[in-house]
């Protein structure tokens, strides 16, 4: 048996994972409300793995700082997700890692999340990593497509569109929710067009 694979993001509704200068939306875009904050907690709180791309773990960690130190930074479900055992896909990083239970997985981020789906006992989910899960994406190895859409355009300032460059994909609505009243979270079955 294979574990599942999910690649889950946020984004604006014009499809931008972030926001650069000029942007004045503060984190979530500054939309996050109980009930989504909830729904997060929720997600992770059942055992997974977390696959990151050397990018994302750097900014997460310079964003979150080292386990040892209280940054202020994150909502409950980020010190989940920060709990949860992690490989890190990275060619560049190596020895100690400044988070609670990473490793660092070199090579391929595609052979790396092949071999992890067949060896992994819990699900496997991957927050970000945009450019990985993109080639993973064109790979079919995402299970499932989480998208949380945030009710905010960032046409000015938008930057990193989340699927910007992914393969053609047919998708599968297979979960759909309002969170606070305005923020959409979807969950699709990607496969590749054609």
């Amino acid at each position: 048996m294979t574990a599942t694979y999910t690649f889950d993001v946020f984004c604006s509704l014009d499809g931008f994972g972030s926001y650069g200068e000029g942007g004045d939306w503060g984190g979530y875009w500054g939309k996050q409300g109980p009930e989504f904050l909830d729904h997060r907690l929720a997600l992770f709180g059942t055992p997974q793995r977390m696959v990151l791309g050397a990018t994302t773990f750097r900014e997460f960690v310079a964003m979150l700082g080292s386990p040892d130190e209280d940054t202020g930074v994150g909502d409950p479900w980020v010190g989940r997700m920060r709990d949860m055992p992690a490989t890190v896909v990275s060619s560049t990083l190596s020895g100690r890692l400044d988070w609670p239970d990473a490793s660092v997985a070199g090579g391929d981020a595609v052979d790396v999340v092949a071999r992890l789906k067949e060896e992994s006992d819990v699900p496997l989910r991957s927050h970000g990593s945009l450019s990985m899960n993109r080639a993973l994406l064109a790979a079919g190895l995402v299970d499932r497509l989480q998208v949380t859409v945030f009710p905010v355009v960032t046409g000015r300032t938008g930057t990193q569109p989340v699927l910007g460059g992914a393969p053609d994909l047919d998708l599968e609505l297979l979960e759909s929710r309002t969170l606070d009243g305005s923020i959409q979270e979807l969950v699709y079955r990607p496969t590749l067009h054609g």
